[in-house]
């Protein structure tokens, strides 16, 4: 009896099995699937901004000033008479922007941190370099970033050639600030790996220390750096908005969720209740929208939840 030849699975059946999995996780968690939708609904704000917002987000029109909502501006007025609905959609431009090119930021400088303790684990270089990152962390990020940005001010700065903005100025501090998090997330995750048994058989193989680090253990740690860095994402929204509140984030006339709540505090006892409203609602469903996302990232990503639970 002849046998038969068994087939070759896909060399994409891996990737096949962790979206099946993360599908199947996603649409039985119904926050993760809540979180997912606001975030997407938020970037698409951001990226079709222009196409969704009715008016010109920084058009002054005194007499239109102060009207409520109604079906010819959704959201309201404000005191200059622009449309809060078309500020509220070009703002999310300001905190995607700021927020994500932070994480990204911190991500770098994190991950070359983490992994270069994690490299020099056990020696005294190692004990410098996390207690600087433990001395940084101890003091809550936005003190550091309201006290950076208000030395540094809210001028353009010329580095070279490059002309740094107070945009730009927001996504590298609170980037740096998210560093110490990061390197350390980076540095413990590492560590683990670094005593494994396929790092011990890279060595016996030749394979130099660099080349572990980034092709081995570096992927093996991305999991929870993933969680981490949708949750951060949430947190720089906060802090834009917060920066922007007090005069030091993004500058007129670009909207921001933060400069809309400051120009609407003076109104909130007066009537004109939608202008501290809804940019503290969007502030709110964005920030809720990612970390429900990062909840369920981290499930997803979670081995032992991929062994057990759902998926038995």
């Amino acid at each position: 009896m002849a046998l038969t030849e068994r087939p070759s699975l896909s060399p994409f059946a891996p990737m096949v099995g962790v979206l099946s999995r993360s599908a199947r996780l996603i649409g039985a968690n119904g926050t993760t699937t809540a979180g997912g939708i606001i975030v997407l609904l938020v970037l698409a704000a951001a990226v079709f901004a222009p196409l969704v917002a009715p008016y010109d987000p920084v058009q002054v029109v005194i007499q239109d000033k102060l009207q409520p909502p109604s079906a010819l501006h959704w959201l309201g007025t404000d005191q200059a008479g622009r449309d809060i609905f078309s500020r509220l959609v070009w703002g999310t431009r300001a905190s995607l922007t700021v927020s994500l090119f932070a994480v990204a930021i911190g991500l770098f400088c994190g991950v070359v941190v983490g992994l270069f303790a994690a490299h020099v684990s056990g020696t005294l270089l190692e004990q410098i370099i996390m207690r600087i990152i433990d001395a940084i962390a101890s003091i809550p990020l936005l003190i550091w970033a309201i006290a950076v940005i208000g030395i540094v001010g809210v001028a353009p700065v010329m580095v070279g050639p490059f002309e740094l903005r107070n945009t730009h100025k927001l996504m590298l501090v609170i980037g740096l600030l998210y560093t110490p998090t990061l390197a350390r997330i980076t540095h413990a995750v590492a560590q683990g790996e670094m005593v494994s048994e396929y790092v011990k058989a890279r060595r016996v193989q030749g394979a130099s220390n660099i080349s572990i680090m980034v092709g081995d253990v570096l992927p093996n740690s991305m999991s929870p750096l993933i969680v981490q860095a949708t949750l951060l994402v949430a947190i720089g929204i906060v802090v834009e908005a917060s920066v922007s509140f007090v005069g030091l984030g993004v500058q007129p006339p670009t909207p921001s969720w933060g400069a809309m709540l400051a120009d609407a505090r003076s109104y909130v006892f007066s009537g004109e209740w939608w202008m501290p409203l809804f940019p503290g609602l969007a502030i709110s469903l964005t920030v809720i929208g990612f970390n429900l996302l990062g909840d369920g990232l981290r499930d997803i990503l979670d081995p032992r939840r991929a062994t057990g639970g759902l998926l038995q």
